[in-house]
């Protein structure tokens, strides 16, 4: 039989695996290559359950979004009437306020027109009164000044009746 370096090939070949073998080196290429796969699923199962937290995450504060929108929305409603609300309240006194005011304004025009009435009347009285004492004083005669006395009072009190109505 010839050795050839085929054979040597063939021979380191099996003692190199042999020797792998018994320094157990497959055995620790299954425990890396079982850790590895261990630890890639244990990490696809911790990202899973981040997955599934972080979706109740997300529903939880697409409820607490969707609850704010809709309290922001009553609250803007109820703003809203209240606005509307004190704004007809404010119409309202104003118009009443107003409305007092332009009675005010009457009343004193209505005083001020009767004021003046009076005070014409007491001119006309005094006006009479002295032209009654005028005449008494220059006339000496009783009959002319009786006379005078009564025509100078019928003229007063129509002018009285004329300023009355």
């Amino acid at each position: 039989m010839v050795i050839d370096s085929t054979f040597w090939v063939a021979v380191s070949f099996v003692i190199f695996f042999g020797g792998l073998v018994y320094l157990k080196v497959p055995q620790k290429i299954n425990e890396i290559l079982n850790k590895l796969i261990l630890d890639i699923k244990n990490e696809i199962d911790e990202s899973e359950k981040l997955r599934t937290e972080s979706k109740k995450l997300l529903e939880n504060a697409q409820k607490k979004l969707d609850t704010a929108q809709t309290i922001s929305n009553e609250v803007l409603e109820q703003a809203k009437k209240d606005s509307d609300n004190l704004t007809i309240e404010l119409n309202d006194k104003f118009y009443k306020s107003s409305e007092i005011k332009k009675n005010l304004a009457q009343n004193k025009i209505v005083q001020m027109k009767e004021t003046a009435i009076k005070e014409i009347k007491d001119a006309s009285v005094k006006i009479a009164m002295d032209s009654v004492k005028k005449i008494i004083t220059t006339s000496v005669d009783k009959s002319k000044l009786n006379t005078l006395f009564e025509k100078n009072l019928d003229e007063t009190k129509e002018e009285l009746k004329k300023i009355n109505s």
